[in-house]
């Protein structure tokens, strides 16, 4: 009884330590408390990434079946211009996470600079093409005339203001990699917790604010994550992380830039992959009508609520991957990888019996139209039956990536993603008229075949000797 009472509380002294960021050396100790210490910021932060994606598509639902089908279609497009984001976030975790354990903080600080600079440099071309063309983006995702008429918004104020999510998505990135991810999962606090605030402000109208619609979820998402990035910065400017960044830190440095661009090419490479394949499942899901299309946007955001712990742990691996590296020690960096897989499948497992057992109960809560919850819980049903595979996987593959070896997963998505995903979609739900249940199970059997193909490659130990 004493035991299990001193463990809690030690549970709760560790879990205030995380939270707050005191402990940011993961070089040494026990591996344990380091994925502990990690991993609980990183899931808290993805946990309210989750929740305002939930509570944004339940709102959302309350205007038509059009405006979460809008929402489906502009994300799987933005999805595919972040490949870009998410491959320099991998760079500056990798670069970061490198310099920090071997104890160069100045050098950490310049790659953060550059990472920005190219994060502005991305999001104001895509500013142009989603100000410009939105309409013409519905359109070729398969859009009905009557929803790109009333989604078009959304969809222009979204990708207009893009440098809001990339900015946060990029700083956040850096944060982590220097072991800061209490910084991190306050930041995301801040912006989510305005998003959900505003969303039925803007959406719904109040007082002055005239009601948006659909158009209302992306003024708040960009006001949301505006003012979060305005609060990184400042925490980078006044140094209440381990990276402090000055104004004569504000200089194009083309041997770290350079630096950050061919580590994140793979990382570019290997998420265009798999955004690009997650756009032409949308592409098929689209040829069975909005409502269909509707069910299966719901069930993608329902499964985001338990995807992001998972995704926080693989962040968490791979900063203890990069700094261990840093520190020369590639051993302990492979056990951290082998330790936070096993904590990921087990939390996977334990979700994947939740959604097979309450599939419909769960869709029921968004929307009630009989073919959106038909297809909804049949899309839980069958991506969660692969769950465990995901929780390992998503650990390994972004270890690799922590690590600085970006190609390797890009191999392994292209096989996996555009070699098998793509055409066994395509045949089963189109050519054999197996429906949107062919897509399902594209989707379950591409994610089983990563983890399986990444543990393997992992093994191997190529990935110790990359240099960043």
């Amino acid at each position: 009884m004493q035991s299990n009472k001193i463990s809690l509380i030690q549970f709760i002294q560790y879990f205030i330590i995380a939270v707050t960021g005191k402990e940011q050396d993961f070089t040494s100790g026990s591996i344990r408390r380091a994925v502990f210490m990690l991993s609980i910021p990183m899931i808290l932060e993805m946990l309210m990434e989750s929740i305002f994606a939930i509570v944004d598509i339940l709102y959302v639902s309350q205007i038509s079946v059009n405006a979460v089908a809008t929402i489906g279609l502009t994300e799987s497009v933005i999805t595919l211009v972040y490949a870009v984001a998410i491959g320099l976030s991998m760079a500056a975790t990798a670069i970061v996470a490198r310099r920090v354990g071997e104890k160069d903080l100045k050098g950490a600080s310049h790659a953060a600079v550059q990472v920005i600079f190219l994060g502005v440099f991305v999001a104001a071309i895509i500013s142009m093409i989603g100000i410009l063309y939105p309409k013409e983006i519905l359109g070729l995702m398969g859009g009905e005339p009557d929803l790109i008429a009333e989604g078009y918004g959304y969809t222009q104020v979204l990708l207009g203001g893009n440098i809001t999510i990339m900015l946060l998505f990029l700083i956040n990135a850096i944060f982590r990699g220097a072991g800061n991810a209490s910084v991190a999962m306050w930041t995301l606090i801040l912006s989510n917790g305005l998003n959900i605030i505003l969303d039925p402000i803007f959406i719904f109208g109040f007082g002055s604010i005239p009601a948006f619609g659909v158009e209302g979820a992306a003024i708040a998402t960009t006001i949301g994550r505006g003012t979060a990035v305005v609060f990184q910065l400042a925490i980078l400017f006044f140094g209440y992380s381990k990276i402090r960044i000055g104004v004569k830190d504000l200089v194009i440095r083309i041997g770290v830039m350079f630096n950050l661009i061919k580590v994140s090419l793979g990382g570019i490479g290997q998420f265009l992959i798999g955004t690009s394949s997650w756009v032409f499942l949308m592409r098929i899901m689209s040829e069975f009508g909005s409502e269909v299309l509707a069910g299966y946007t719901i069930a993608i955001r329902v499964m985001m609520f338990t995807l992001m712990p998972a995704w926080g742990m693989s962040n968490a691996a791979a900063t203890l991957v990069g700094q261990n590296l840093g520190a020369k020690e590639p051993e302990r960096a492979e056990l951290s990888v082998w330790k936070t897989g096993k904590y990921s499948a087990i939390f996977m497992g334990l979700v994947s019996i939740i959604y097979l057992v309450f599939a419909q109960q769960i869709i029921v809560l968004f929307n009630t139209t009989p073919d959106v919850v038909k297809y909804g819980s049949q899309c839980l049903r069958v991506i969660a039956a692969g769950y465990i595979f995901y929780g390992y996987g998503m650990v390994v593959i972004n270890s690799f990536n922590g690590a600085g070896d970006t190609k390797t997963p890009t191999y392994i998505n292209f096989v996996c993603f555009w070699l098998l995903q793509l055409p066994f979609a395509y045949i089963m739900a189109i050519t054999l008229d197996f429906g949107p249940s062919g897509v399902f199970w594209a989707i379950t059997l591409a994610e089983i075949l990563i983890a399986v193909v990444s543990i393997v490659w992992f093994k191997r130990g190529h990935w110790k000797t990359i240099k960043v």
